[in-house]
């Protein structure tokens, strides 16, 4: 495995828009605003001094892959609205006043509930304590090419083409040099969500986080796009 320099830009399939193809072991570790509910799933954030939650059972790689995820692909990505668009910039200007502190929170329960998306990851394949994740300095400079990856495109939410064209890059790269498997844009996203929705209760309101999950499900039609378009064929795990 290589060390992973391009950060994963969360985006799930989502709500009535895309619909998600997700082994039924995978189903209670994501949140319920994924599956259809109409709030995220909210969980006490854990803190240092809870115990880790359990981890997910691995991804099996037949699960996985371009053919799945077309299957669910619609022709187009549902554009947001002048109004969706200033409640995404408005909250993530709050977000983004503690973009590292927030990307570290997310990447450590990404990599705690699913211990499989280590593996693109060669500097923190042997870390399972979260507070040695929260002391590493590669995961939270991770963090920050995460949070400015989403900041770009929040911030160009007004020419699509630019948006269009920064996911396609994305995508490309996650799909030819590093072979992450697109179900784990959907989980990173679902986690970060949930996330949000925990550390800024007042300004991610249930009409606010569905707005957002418009946002990652347009992500993720982006960057499952370029994937489809390089070729993507499905990689086994244990290979990568």
């Amino acid at each position: 495995s290589s060390s992973h320099p391009d950060s994963p830009l969360p985006a799930p399939a989502v709500g009535s828009q895309l619909s998600i193809s997700l082994p039924p072991s995978l189903a209670p570790y994501l949140p319920r605003v994924l599956l259809g509910a109409s709030g995220l799933l909210r969980r006490r954030r854990m803190s240092r001094r809870d115990s880790p939650p359990p981890p997910s059972p691995p991804l099996a790689p037949q699960l996985l892959g371009v053919r799945r995820e077309e299957e669910d692909r619609p022709e187009r990505a549902e554009p947001l609205s002048d109004t969706e668009r200033e409640i995404i910039q408005d909250t993530w200007g709050h977000v983004y006043k503690n973009c590292e502190d927030v990307g570290v929170s997310v990447l450590i329960r990404f990599f705690v509930n699913f211990p499989s998306a280590k593996q693109y990851f060669s500097q923190f394949q042997d870390m399972e304590d979260p507070e040695e994740m929260e002391r590493s300095s590669q995961l939270r400079h991770h963090a920050r090419r995460v949070m400015n990856a989403i900041n770009t495109v929040v911030v160009n939410l007004h020419d699509p083409e630019k948006v269009s064209s920064v996911l396609a890059l994305v995508g490309k790269a996650h799909a030819i040099k590093h072979k992450v498997e697109p179900m784990y844009f959907k989980i990173l996203s679902s986690v970060m969500l949930e996330v949000l929705a925990e550390d800024f209760p007042e300004f991610f309101t249930a009409e606010v986080q569905m707005v957002w999950t418009k946002l990652m499900g347009a992500v993720y039609w982006h960057v499952t796009g370029a994937y489809t378009e390089v070729g993507w064929l499905q990689v086994s795990s244990s290979a990568v």
